[in-house]
């Protein structure tokens, strides 16, 4: 994913800024506690598309 656009992304439910994770395919928002699919390159992010990220998950400082 671009580096560009992923400084301007933030969670659409808190605004918070979002991190790519390792494999490449969620934004993760730990204030929200919420992962975004990224399909094809492009980020889906709608709160209905979201999972919720696990306790370990958001316990995780990565």
């Amino acid at each position: 994913m671009n580096k560009a656009l992923l400084e301007i992304l933030v969670c659409p439910v808190t605004k918070a800024p979002l991190t790519l994770n390792e494999e490449g395919t969620e934004l993760i928002s730990k204030v929200g506690g919420m992962a975004y699919p990224v399909r094809d390159g492009i980020p889906v992010l709608l709160e209905t598309e979201a999972r919720t990220l696990t306790a370990e998950e958001r316990l995780d400082d990565k």
